[in-house]
């Protein structure tokens, strides 16, 4: 499986709060996010992962400079000033198509790894009529999620909505699996001048393509220093579970 990692983003809100550290540095489990989920895809059997970061955090470009990937596995880092993360996914899934299904996930979002292993099993061995494999949660704690519509007896689905509607169960993860038919779908909404990944998303779902859920259990997002302690306290509990 190939993988990519959007770190592009400038962490504003972490800095804001008196977080001095770019944010894929910022340890969780006792590591840097970013080393974490490097590690967590190595053990995925990752071949190639791609990182997109925007280039103006030398502590980073120092960090993956210095970083050894585990024998067999291609390291392509890409630095990119993007208006958007769709963007920065489209920088991503360029070194990514035409080598078959891949995974790109934001360097911020937390899961247990037995959990993402699991989803990275189901993508692999999907039939060939699923397009896109989006890992969804049932746990709500972003400020403005993206609330994620399903058939409940395929989990086929049917809509990505930014409000709430009764029978919605699930909000986006933030992890998305797709093939080359999703990056076609990604090249029209480039060209047609939208932005952000909710967008693409839906568009995933306008052109017919056969999108589903996949429910991945607990899955968090960084986005404020107090969002720290709660990951690391989350990923505590799941040890012991």
């Amino acid at each position: 499986m190939n993988f990519g990692i959007i770190a592009a983003g400038e962490g504003s809100r972490l800095a804001g709060e008196g977080v001095a550290l770019p944010k894929p540095l910022v340890e969780i489990a006792g590591r840097p996010m970013l080393e974490r989920l490097l590690r967590i895809m190595e053990d995925c059997g990752a071949r190639r992962i791609v990182i997109c970061t925007n280039g103006s955090m030398p502590e980073l470009s120092r960090f993956i400079e210095n970083f050894k990937p585990r024998e067999g596995v291609e390291l392509v880092r890409i630095e990119r000033v993007t208006p958007s993360s769709m963007h920065t996914f489209k920088e991503i899934s360029t070194h990514l198509r035409g080598h078959g299904r891949f995974i790109t996930t934001t360097v911020d979002t937390i899961f247990r790894p037995e959990d993402f292993r699991r989803y990275v099993e189901a993508w692999e061995n999907a039939p060939q009529s699923v397009d896109a494999l989006m890992a969804v949660t049932e746990y709500v704690e972003d400020e403005k999620p993206l609330w994620v519509a399903t058939d409940p007896a395929t989990e086929r689905v049917a809509a990505f909505l930014d409000s709430h509607e009764e029978g919605v169960r699930y909000v986006s993860g933030g992890i998305y699996g797709l093939s080359d038919k999703g990056v076609d779908v990604l090249d029209s909404c480039i060209a047609r001048g939208l932005s952000r990944m909710r967008n693409y998303q839906r568009a995933l779902v306008e052109e017919g393509l056969g999108v589903y859920a996949w429910p991945m259990g607990k899955i968090l997002d960084v986005d404020h220093a107090s969002d720290i302690e709660v990951a690391n306290q989350f990923l505590r509990e799941s040890c012991c579970d």
